[in-house]
């Protein structure tokens, strides 16, 4: 899966001890993209190498893929959103995402009753 928004908090590193060795976690929110007046908010965590990867920073729009992952403990579910990817978007005023509007030729290059015959095949 894949988001856009605007990162608005990066939280500290987790670093541990497991029994594969040491491990590293970082969570970040962002504010999604055109979510109107109430904007939404979500927490991403990133593991290991991702970490530098990422090059998390505050204020910048990003393109977040993501796997959504839940996991029972003591009878309670847990679900995290893991960041495999995160890309960095264009900076913009007010929307993420800015489309180019069609160009209108001035002139037309030749009318629709004239077209170039030709018995050549290109193939």
């Amino acid at each position: 899966m894949e988001i856009l928004g605007k990162i608005i908090q990066v939280l500290p590193l987790i670093t541990g001890q497991g029994r594969n060795g040491e491990w590293r976690k970082q969570e970040f929110v962002i504010e999604i993209a055109n979510e109107g007046n109430f904007p939404k908010k979500a927490c991403f965590s990133l593991w290991g190498d991702k970490i530098d990867q990422a090059g998390l920073t505050l204020n910048e729009n990003v393109k977040v893929h993501f796997d959504i992952e839940s996991r029972e403990y003591n009878g309670r579910w847990f679900t995290e959103a893991r960041a495999w990817r995160v890309e960095k978007q264009p900076q913009s005023s007010n929307s993420p995402i800015q489309t180019s509007s069609p160009q209108i030729p001035t002139e037309p290059s030749a009318s629709f009753n004239e077209s170039p015959v030709s018995d050549d095949l290109p193939f």
